[in-house]
C-alpha cells in the first residue's frame, strides 16, 4: 500500500480512537496515560494467550509489542491464561480483547457443544490462522510408554482446566479406546507444571497441544538423566474425523531434530491456531491489528519459531469461524482473499 493510503488509515484508526475514547471516558473505563502518550488517552487491548510453558504466551507478547508500537494510540498487554476454552469465554465477555484459540474449540463453541454446550453464544471472528498445534503426549523412555493404549491404568495429565490441550485429549483417548475418566489416573496440569511432574515421578505422561518447539517440552528433552518418548498419536485421526469433521484436524510429523533425545519421526494429530476477536470490534482497529502481524512479521518470527509459519496464503486457511469484516478487507488488498 501506498503511504498517503496507509496514513488515511491512521487517521481512520485515529478517529476511532477519538470517539471510543470519549465514550469510555464517559463511563470511567479507560485508563489515561502511558508510555510515549505525554498524558493522552490509550486504547488497552488484552490478548488472551495461555500458559508460560507454551508458545501463545511468548507469541502473544510478540503481538502486543508490535500492535503497542506501531498502532497509533493503542496499547496491548498479553495476558497468561489457563488456554483456549478460557479465552474463548474472555472474548465473550469482553474480558479479552484478541485470543489464542485451537480451531477445534472455537468450533465447537460456535456450534455451542462440547464444553460450550451450556455457554452461550461466543461472538467472534478470526483475523488469522497463525500455525499449527501439534498435540504432544510426552513421556520419558524408562515409563515404556509406546501408545496411547498404554495409558491405561497411567498417570496422565491431560492439561490444564479451560484449556484446549484438555479438550483435545479426551478426544484422542476416547478414539484410541482409552476412557479418560475410568481407566487413566487424571491429573490437570500445564505444560510446565506436567513437566515438573514428570521430573518427580509423579506422572506418567503430559498431553500438551503446542507448537515446535514447546518450551517446556524442549526442558524436559534436555533434563540430564531423563530420555524424552514423544509418544505417536496419528493413529487416532480417521476416528476424529469422523466424529467431528475433517476441517479441524490433520496429521503431521514431529521431526527427531526438534527435541534432544528423539530418534524417529513421531506423527502427531494437529489442529490449526487462529486468533480472534470479538464480533464487534471495530472494522478499523481489525484491519490495523491484522496489518502489523505481516508488516511485522520479521519480529515476530525472532520472538518464537512458529511465528515464521504465517503467511498471507496460510493465514487464510483453515478457519472454522468467518473472519472479521477489517481483516478480509486487509486479505483482499493482498490479493489473497477468495470470495
Amino acid at each position: 500500500m501506498t503511504t498517503r493510503n496507509l496514513a488515511g488509515r491512521r487517521r481512520h484508526v485515529a478517529r476511532w480512537i477519538a470517539l471510543t475514547a470519549a465514550a469510555a471516558v464517559a463511563a470511567g473505563a479507560l485508563a489515561c496515560g502511558g508510555p510515549g502518550s505525554g498524558g493522552g488517552l490509550t486504547v488497552r487491548l488484552s490478548i488472551a494467550t495461555g500458559g508460560t510453558g507454551g508458545v501463545y504466551y511468548p507469541y502473544g507478547g510478540g503481538i502486543a509489542k508490535v500492535i503497542s508500537d506501531n498502532v497509533d494510540g493503542v496499547e496491548a498487554t498479553a495476558e497468561v491464561t489457563a488456554g483456549t476454552v478460557d479465552n474463548l469465554k474472555f472474548i465473550a465477555s469482553r474480558s479479552a480483547d484478541l485470543a489464542f484459540g485451537l480451531a477445534d474449540s472455537i468450533d465447537d463453541a460456535a456450534n455451542q457443544r462440547g464444553v460450550f454446550a451450556d455457554f452461550g453464544e461466543v461472538p467472534m471472528r478470526g483475523l488469522a490462522v497463525l500455525y499449527d498445534n501439534y498435540n504432544h503426549l510426552v513421556s520419558v523412555t524408562s515409563t515404556g510408554i509406546e501408545t496411547v493404549a498404554d495409558l491405561k491404568d497411567r498417570v496422565v495429565s491431560t492439561g490444564a482446566p479451560g484449556s484446549g490441550t484438555e479438550v483435545s485429549a479426551f478426544r484422542i483417548l476416547e478414539a484410541a479406546g482409552v476412557n479418560p475418566e475410568t481407566e487413566i489416573t487424571r491429573q490437570s496440569l500445564g505444560a510446565a507444571q506436567s513437566v515438573d511432574a514428570i521430573k518427580d515421578d509423579k506422572i506418567d505422561a503430559f498431553f500438551f497441544s503446542g507448537g515446535l518447539p514447546t518450551g517446556a517440552v524442549l526442558d524436559l528433552a534436555s533434563t540430564p538423566g531423563r530420555t524424552i518418548k514423544v509418544v505417536p498419536n496419528g493413529e487416532t485421526l480417521p476416528t476424529l474425523q469422523e466424529l467431528y469433521g475433517s476441517l479441524v484436524y490433520h496429521n503431521s510429523p514431529i521431526a527427531p531434530s526438534v527435541y534432544p533425545g528423539m530418534e524417529d519421526t513421531v506423527t502427531v494429530v494437529a489442529v490449526s491456531n487462529v486468533l480472534v476477536v470479538h464480533a464487534d470490534m471495530d472494522d478499523e482497529l481489525a484491519y490495523e491489528l491484522t496489518r502489523v502481524l505481516f508488516d511485522h512479521h520479521e519480529e515476530l518470527a525472532a520472538v518464537h519459531p512458529m511465528a515464521a509459519v504465517l503467511t498471507l496464503d496460510s493465514a487464510t486457511a483453515g478457519s472454522p469461524i468467518p473472519f472479521h469484516d477489517g481483516a478480509v478487507r486487509y486479505y483482499r488488498e493482498q490479493g489473497v482473499w477468495s470470495e
